[in-house]
């Protein structure tokens, strides 16, 4: 599924304008990202929890030459 396709999903499902819905969706959409800029947990039951989380690099292998 992609942006068009949630998009019409939720104008369906809330008998809203696709307009209305695309609205609501970058709303939704920025929010998240917004609380997730601020390292804040970003819980959706039923989907999951989105967080941000530092991760170590880690060591590539060149697969041609083995470096």
């Amino acid at each position: 599924m992609n942006k068009t396709d949630l998009i019409d999903a939720i104008a369906t499902a809330a008998d809203l304008p696709k307009a209305a819905a695309g609205r609501a969706l970058d709303a939704v959409v920025d929010s998240i990202t917004q609380a997730l800029k601020n390292n804040d947990k970003v819980m959706l039951v039923g989907i999951g929890t989105l967080a941000v989380k530092e991760c170590e690099a880690r060591t590539g292998r060149n697969a041609i030459t083995g470096e």
